[in-house]
């Protein structure tokens, strides 16, 4: 659950929800500028919860700014056009 209150941590660092959108989208067939976008993220040991209209996946605050470097480099290296990137801190409730 994404929200304000007391924030999950893990080993003392504070885990964030990151929810991320590559375009274009075309209607069951990612390409590869969404495909390796999310085995980018992956790379990092990081399960990617994929959907139609954004995926999600869970992150270590020291590691968020990584992951997603290498997540953005890998889709517009591979065609994308736009990226939308929405980053919360996990609430723990």
């Amino acid at each position: 659950m994404v929200g304000r209150g007391i924030y999950a941590e893990r080993g003392g660092n504070v885990m964030l929800v990151v929810e991320f959108t590559v375009e274009p989208f075309v209607e069951g067939k990612p390409g590869p500028h969404v495909t390796t976008a999310v085995a980018a993220v992956e790379a990092h040991g990081i399960s990617v919860e994929f959907g139609p209209f954004g995926s999600v996946f869970h992150v270590d605050e020291n590691a968020m700014p990584t992951v997603i470097a290498d997540m953005m480099r890998a889709a517009y290296g591979n065609g994308a056009t736009f990226v939308s990137v929405s980053v919360a801190r996990q609430d723990s409730a």
